[in-house]
């Protein structure tokens, strides 16, 4: 199996400025880990903003200013599938205009490719622990999420933890925590163009081409506990439907 050599990190962008600053923050942190641990490891983070009318440009820019390895991709899709897709083929296609190993011709088996939200904070291991399963034989890592309890009903958090179980093989598929190799990811045919459940389409498509995928607590990300949804049938579509849930099992 072919070491990790270089790590992009795809983030999609819609009108999250009260929690871009916090996602973008713990992302570079978890940069700075892996490259302390593995200097020669090339990491390159592409925000995607997608059709953002509030101030996430802003706050995306004033990051990028500040870390080189940051690059913004403006796009009008208003898709996260389309977004996600969008800032993977930036990587692959070789357009970043930050490649601190530009002059070497990577293999897609040595490049490791990062999915979270930008409603999202990952930890600080996140991409160091995703590199040490891919050079162990993993092709896809499928992280734990768990929701912010902060400023989140206490019966709603309670029944999600209730069915969604924190382990080692855990069976749950999150976009906000899905790390893959390039060459699975191009096999499997990316993420698919839809508004929705386009990480559990493509964790299916690699499932169905044999691709050793690991299922870990170890890389849980917390993600916003809010049930305003940004994609149909997404995270938060999902937080409010448990909501109405609690809330009919309380009325009876």
């Amino acid at each position: 199996m072919d070491r990790i050599a270089q790590v992009a990190v795809v983030i999609p962008v819609h009108n999250e400025e009260p929690h871009l600053a916090r996602a973008l923050a713990a992302v570079s942190a978890a940069a700075d880990a892996l490259q302390r641990s593995q200097s020669d490891t090339d990491v390159a983070i592409v925000v995607v903003l997608d059709a953002c009318t509030d101030g996430s440009g802003a706050v995306a820019a004033r990051f990028a200013a500040a870390d080189r390895r940051i690059t913004l991709l403006p796009v009008a899709f208003r898709n996260v599938g389309r977004s996600r897709r969008a800032g993977i083929n930036l990587l692959l296609t070789g357009r970043l205009p930050y490649r601190a190993g530009a002059d070497r011709v990577l293999a897609a088996g040595r490049v490791w490719l990062a999915n979270t939200d930008a409603d999202s904070c990952v930890p600080e291991n996140w991409l160091l622990r995703q590199v040490e399963l891919a050079d162990g034989g993993a092709d896809a890592v499928l992280g734990t999420v768990e929701p912010d309890p902060e400023g989140m009903d206490g019966e709603l958090l309670r029944r999600w933890h209730a069915r969604h179980p924190l382990r080692e093989d855990h069976p749950h598929v999150h976009g906000a925590n899905f790390g893959v190799r390039a060459s699975a990811y191009v096999r499997a045919g990316g993420f698919p163009r839809q508004r929705s459940h386009e990480d559990r389409v493509l964790a299916a498509r690699l499932r169905r081409y044999g691709y050793r995928i690991t299922s870990t607590d170890t890389v849980r990300v917390v993600t916003s506990g809010r049930t305003e949804a940004r994609a149909p049938q997404g995270f938060g579509a999902y937080l409010l439907a448990l909501g109405m849930e609690s809330a009919v099992a309380f009325e009876r």
